[in-house]
């Protein structure tokens, strides 16, 4: 990727809503020193809500242990086998035959992939990727599961030259004789264009043009926008530009309703010497942010109305995995299950929280106005009859001195005094649910103390209530006015309170 196209990725911003549902999956890579058993895969995957997985290969005891789950499967061709496939439609009938018809329905089977990035690993091998593609759809259609199985192959978004602005990307030309052949089979059969992209290795390459924040999805300030000067769309991150590109890049080639679907996409927890920003915060950030883009249903600039459904990078760190440090350390869980970190997650459900206790909490919610925030942390201290004394100075969860900690914490002891009930976390919406813990250090929130914290029948009034005011207590008073001292000095500083 040429280095000019960088320049203009300084600038960024788009929020929209898409009208499909999206699905957030994962890869289950196998380059570990112990594996874990197919069913302690699968049963990790129960415990985390995962209901899409990608494989990369069709392996037997996988497919078995998947049987029944309700996880939707993405199986692939490997690239050594596409050779043979390629030239023999027998072999493409066999290996659907072994692969997909022997476990489908039990093992609910969505799509093949056909290879993985054949165009830039395996360029001599790509003359025969649109033959393999081909006769691993007529078999399907043999058996009649082509409606049920798409059929497709994951491309590098490395194939897409001068991608910033998206709207003059275009496909490198050498690889159009396979590429239009390839669009070509994936709009005659509704399937959608795979596409791996990874804004860790666009940053990475970019020697500090890109600026962190918008390889992480982190809010910029609009003097930071990246706009594309054709179509005067704003992006806000690396993954967004990456997408349109791709759909600008097939719009070019006359093919206009072929949908995206990010096969790979990841951040690593863990780099060597050269690798500063392979760190577990930054995996944790865009892992975390990625997950909530695509929940909140936010489509691209191009597409606002379109789910970007995507498969993270990956379930397990692969110890034995060959290349520089990072190559070992894409993964969400180490081989025993055991998260890598926990991801900071709202508004998603149970899934991918890297958390099997089940727990939930109710915390502020992100882009919430912090005058409603401590209008309702007020409240909860107030006629909410929370007890908010760890908060006061010197207790273990002053620190952090904010109105979003001390809101965290207030909101979460009166969602468990309440029973968990959803509407005890709303605080006229600006609190959510969420699976991350947010304790911390000596601060241990109410949820995570392993109790039913249904306190008997203890009934609190509701924020909409008229309560009387007066029912304050000292400390809920000591607190307004420490906040207010708080709030003042951020003010003063120039900091805004997020």
């Amino acid at each position: 990727m040429a280095l000019m196209h960088f320049l203009l990725l300084l600038f960024a911003v788009s929020i929209v809503s898409a009208d499909e549902e999206p699905f957030i999956g994962v890869n289950i890579g196998t380059e570990l020193s112990d594996m874990p058993h197919p069913t302690q895969v699968v049963a990790l995957l129960k415990a985390q809500q995962i209901r899409h997985v990608r494989l990369y290969d069709a392996d037997q005891a996988m497919l078995i242990a998947l049987a029944k789950s309700g996880i939707q499967v993405v199986i692939t061709v490997p690239n050594e086998e596409l050779l043979a496939i390629g030239q023999s439609n027998a072999s493409a009938a066999n290996w659907v035959s072994r692969n997909v018809v022997a476990h489908y329905p039990a093992t609910n089977i969505t799509a093949i992939c056909v290879g993985s990035e054949v165009l830039t690993t395996l360029p001599n091998v790509a003359k025969v990727l649109v033959n393999a593609i081909k006769y691993i759809h007529s078999a399907l259609v043999a058996s009649n599961l082509d409606r049920q199985v798409k059929v497709s192959t994951p491309l590098s978004s490395s194939i897409i030259l001068d991608s910033f602005p998206p709207s003059q990307a275009f496909f490198n030309r050498s690889l159009n004789s396979v590429l239009v052949p390839i669009l070509d089979f994936l709009q005659s059969t509704d399937s959608y264009l795979m596409l791996n992209i990874y804004p860790y290795y666009d940053y990475m390459q970019s020697n500090g043009v890109i600026p962190l924040d918008y390889a992480l999805f982190k809010p910029l300030p609009p003097n930071k926008e990246a706009v594309d000067s054709n179509t005067l769309l704003h992006y806000s991150n690396v993954f967004d530009a990456m997408v349109d590109a791709a759909y600008f890049a097939m719009a070019f080639l006359n093919y206009t309703n072929i949908p995206v679907v990010v096969t790979e996409s990841g951040w690593p927890s863990k780099g060597g010497s050269n690798e500063p920003d392979a760190t577990i915060d930054n995996a944790n950030n865009y892992n975390s942010n990625l997950i909530k883009h695509v929940f909140n249903k936010t489509g691209t600039p191009k597409h606002p109305g379109t789910a970007v459904s995507t498969y993270i990078y990956e379930l397990y760190n692969e110890d034995t995995k060959p290349g520089v440090l990072s190559e070992k350390n894409w993964g969400l869980f180490d081989a025993n299950g055991v998260p890598i970190y926990i991801l900071h997650l709202t508004g998603s459900g149970a899934v991918l929280a890297n958390d099997t206790s089940n727990q939930t909490f109710c915390v502020a919610k992100d882009g919430a106005d912090p005058k409603m925030i401590q209008a309702a942390l007020d409240w909860a201290c107030g006629p909410g009859k929370v007890e908010c004394d760890l908060l006061l100075q010197g207790q273990p969860c002053y620190e952090p001195d904010n109105v979003i900690a001390h809101a965290n914490y207030a909101f979460d002891s009166y969602y468990h005094k309440m029973g968990n009930t959803p509407d005890s976390c709303d605080f006229k919406g600006v609190a959510t649910i969420t699976t991350s813990d947010p304790s911390h250090g000596s601060c241990i929130f109410p949820g995570s103390l392993g109790k039913n914290s249904t306190f008997g029948n203890f009934t609190a009034p509701s924020m909409n209530s008229s309560s009387d005011s007066s029912a304050y207590s000292i400390h809920s008073i000591e607190m307004r006015i420490c906040s207010l001292v708080m709030v003042t000095g951020f003010l003063i500083l120039g900091v805004v309170l997020i």
